[in-house]
């Protein structure tokens, strides 16, 4: 006897098809699974025996074997137990049913007595089976919130397998549950707002720059002028997220299984990892790899505060994610890639007592241990940072103004505008900001009136730039011109771009 049940495996993001074979024979009782299962897989084989006898089914005494094929994939996790369960029920002639499933898939972890258990990686289990042409997926109940984002695919959340099986033989109706709406972003933004931030008008224009293009930027100051509140409030004016990076950021977030409660993330990912995270927690990394903090910042922010207190060996790790928009992890198993183009917000002091040229405090470092802390950012990690701003202290008469700063909302307003002039020049290249900019493109789009083009030419001699530091000038200086509305970089923009890398000379 023979049944075959659709399942989806997870691969990174991605979903994989499965085809979950049962086969029924005669000969002494054995229950094997075979396809590159893992240690999960193979201990289903407990957890369904038990739900089959917990729901009044008789498990068959024959030699069964499980085959989760395309068998060179390794597969990995609980998810396959609801399959395997049903495919056993329909290989002893125990369950028939009225609907036809060759157009269905199931996903989901079973207890012993047959309730579906949450599991990671719903949402691109269910894109997956969208894409491959089934047309109905069971998932646990827990796991529909996030599911719904998926259009064009029936999605059946159960409690239990005789929901599937109830729904299945046409005695049963499943209820949706309701989708509701989360506040916590309401929350956020009521609790940051740029408002609260006194004085530091240019490092508030640099931010506003940096949202609208999604540039990365280092802050350099002393204690308490301001970085970390700047950093943090930078997220309350990032452009609105399109449905592809909801899409892509939420299937990262189900993957990791640090899904909202809502179950889809609405708003960019601000990620501010410790300075003693680990290699593997920045980058991702485990026998069975899961994403890392520059993952989970995908279209977001990565935001690394003390900068210098990082190991040199993760901040090394942030070179290529950088420049591709992507990691790899490679283990013996494969090698898995996860997005991770996000915002770099570095933040750091200009030394290790923090008060390097500060007009009031004298600083207690030697000129050795000065160079010793600064060594400790490298050249090519520098080189991909943007926009370098310096944060000063803040004033008695700054902080006592009774003008109200400008709030994170009309802040918002501009820097969507500029971040929409972007999306419409970029339609259907893949990119949506100015910093995602290609060589050929910047030949292409970063278009220089003839002053510009000679000041250009003065700051890549004076400054020594690199054929890096020189694309990123001008992806900089496109920037600006969109946020004055202009289609052409003039002169000033080139001016003000050049102003954001001269900490360069005067602190490394």
């Amino acid at each position: 006897m023979y049944s075959q049940i659709k399942s989806i495996a997870l691969r990174g993001i991605e979903g994989i098809k499965i085809n979950c074979e049962i086969d029924m024979a005669n000969g002494l009782p054995s229950f094997d699974i075979v396809g590159l299962p893992d240690a999960a897989i193979k201990e289903s084989k407990e957890r369904v025996k038990s739900a089959i006898k917990n729901c009044n089914f008789t498990f068959p005494l024959k030699h069964i074997t499980v085959n989760l094929a395309p068998a060179d994939i390794k597969k990995e996790g609980s998810v396959y137990d609801l399959a395997i369960f049903l495919g056993i029920l329909l290989c002893s002639e125990q369950f028939s049913p009225k609907i036809d499933i060759t157009d269905t898939a199931f996903i989901g972890e079973l207890s012993l007595k047959g309730d579906v258990r949450k599991i990671n990686g719903v949402l691109p289990m269910v894109c997956c089976a969208r894409d491959n042409g089934i047309k109905r997926i069971f998932i646990p109940y827990e796991n529909y919130l996030e599911a719904s984002f998926v259009d064009n695919i029936d999605i059946i959340p159960i409690r239990h397998v005789n929901e599937a099986m109830g729904f299945l033989n046409e005695t049963y109706e499943i209820t949706l549950p309701a989708l509701e709406k989360s506040e916590e972003d309401e929350v956020f933004s009521q609790i940051l707002d740029f408002s609260d931030i006194c004085g530091q008008d240019e490092a508030k224009r640099a931010m506003e720059i940096a949202a609208a293009g999604g540039h990365n930027i280092l802050l350099i100051g002393s204690p308490g002028s301001g970085k970390s509140m700047l950093s943090k409030r930078l997220v309350t004016i990032l452009p609105d997220m399109t449905y592809e990076e909801r899409l892509e950021s939420t299937k990262i977030y189900s993957v990791a299984g640090v899904l909202p409660s809502d179950g889809v993330i609405k708003t960019r990912p601000f990620r501010s990892p410790h300075h003693t995270v680990s290699t593997a927690g920045l980058a991702g990394g485990g026998n069975n790899p899961r994403p890392g903090e520059i993952s989970l910042a995908h279209n977001g922010v990565l935001f690394l505060d003390e900068l210098p207190e990082f190991k040199p060996s993760s901040l090394e790790i942030l070179r290529q994610p950088l420049e591709d928009g992507k990691v790899t992890i490679s283990r013996a198993s494969g090698t898995i890639s996860y997005p991770s183009s996000f915002m770099l917000v570095c933040a750091m002091n200009p030394c290790k007592c923090g008060y390097l040229g500060h007009p009031t405090k004298p600083c207690t470092c030697s000129e050795t241990s000065v160079q010793k802390y600064k060594s400790r950012i490298s050249g090519p990690l520098l080189d991909r940072i943007d926009i370098h701003i310096e944060v000063p202290p803040v004033s008695f008469e700054q902080m006592q103004q009774k003008e109200k700063p400008e709030t994170s909302d009309s802040i918002a307003k501009r820097v969507n505008k500029a971040r929409k002039r972007q999306q419409e020049r970029y339609k259907n290249t893949g990119i949506t900001c100015n910093a995602n900019l290609t060589p050929s493109m910047i030949r292409k789009f970063c278009l220089c009136d003839e002053m510009a083009t000679n000041m250009l030419k003065e700051a890549f001699d004076g400054l020594s730039l690199s054929a890096r530091a020189y694309d990123k000038l001008l992806r900089l200086a496109k920037t600006i011109a969109d946020m004055e509305e202009s289609d052409i970089i003039t002169a000033p923009h080139i001016a003000e771009a050049i102003n954001y890398r001269a900490l360069d000379r005067k602190y490394f």
